[in-house]
């Protein structure tokens, strides 16, 4: 026994240090971005690996102020509350609806959703453009909220149903004897039941509409969103690279401190899709 720890832990020692030299690779883009964007121009042309001599907080004001991130930055925000709202709500509906309620066809409408999981998005954006065009929502916080709705919302179906498949059914039929109606019952029943699936969700779809440079490129031309408007900042500012790389830490940011308070929520929601459905 104690020569089969030593080896465990041996094993483990030796383990550690791939996995360190991987966190490390993780870390120091982030690092370097942090310390290049408190250099000046000057002392980036001069030694762009070295620390930041006199840091200076310069670059994130005319980052912020002269490039426009802080209209971009609310734009971002409105439209991802806006989204992961709608998708929260709608998706809960749908995976109650697919999971819970009996009516036909309600497999084969299961496998639809899971099916448009497999369509590249470019495919589809001739045909989404024509439509947000025909709709006149381009330009529109509306539309993008609606678009992200529409691109993520199959995933997100599928998450619900598989977690509310796994709940005792039990629950919705002593709920219906208490003569709760079926919204009742979603609301009171598979609402605070499905809330740690519903929070993970709710991180993963942020993550997602955040980050997402195409569809916000398509959508709002004219109103950027944050990660588009850092695309365009890199144009604008090529031979300014402290500014631009400020650029990408005020947009990073929001998203590094969600994950952080939140990594715990985000790697159990991977396991949700485990759940027998």
């Amino acid at each position: 026994m104690a020569g089969a720890g030593k080896r465990q832990r041996l094993a483990l020692r030796i383990a550690s240090v791939p996995m360190g030299l991987l966190a490390l690779s993780c870390l120091y883009p982030i690092f370097f971005a942090v310390n290049n964007s408190l250099k000046t121009r000057q002392d980036y042309l001069l030694d762009r690996f070295g620390l930041a001599s006199k840091p200076t907080f310069d670059n994130y004001v005319q980052a912020w102020s002269q490039s426009h991130l802080d209209q971009y930055f609310m734009n971002s925000v409105i439209t991802t509350i806006g989204a992961v709202i709608l998708l929260t709500v709608v998706s809960s509906l749908a995976g109650f609806a697919l999971a819970a309620l009996r009516f036909p066809y309600r497999r084969f409408l299961f496998v639809v959703i899971l099916s448009t999981l497999m369509i590249p998005v470019q495919v589809i954006l001739v045909p989404y453009m024509r439509t947000m065009v025909g709709l006149s929502l381009i330009n529109t916080h509306v539309g993008l909220i609606l678009s992200y709705t529409a691109f993520f919302l199959p995933f997100s179906v599928y998450m619900m149903t598989a977690f509310y498949s796994g709940l005792p059914r039990e629950l919705i039929e002593a709920a219906k004897i208490d003569g709760a109606k079926l919204l009742q019952v979603w609301w009171h029943v598979m609402v605070p039941l499905g809330m740690p699936a519903l929070i993970t969700l709710g991180i993963i779809n942020t993550l997602n509409c955040w980050n997402d440079v195409l569809i916000a490129l398509l959508t709002m031309q004219k109103n950027r969103t944050l990660m588009v408007g850092i695309s365009a900042l890199k144009g604008e500012f090529s031979d300014q690279i402290p500014i631009f790389t400020a650029g990408i830490v005020i947009a990073a940011a929001p998203i590094v401190i969600l994950y952080v308070i939140f990594q715990r929520r985000i790697v159990s929601g991977i396991a949700v899709g485990a759940v027998k459905g």
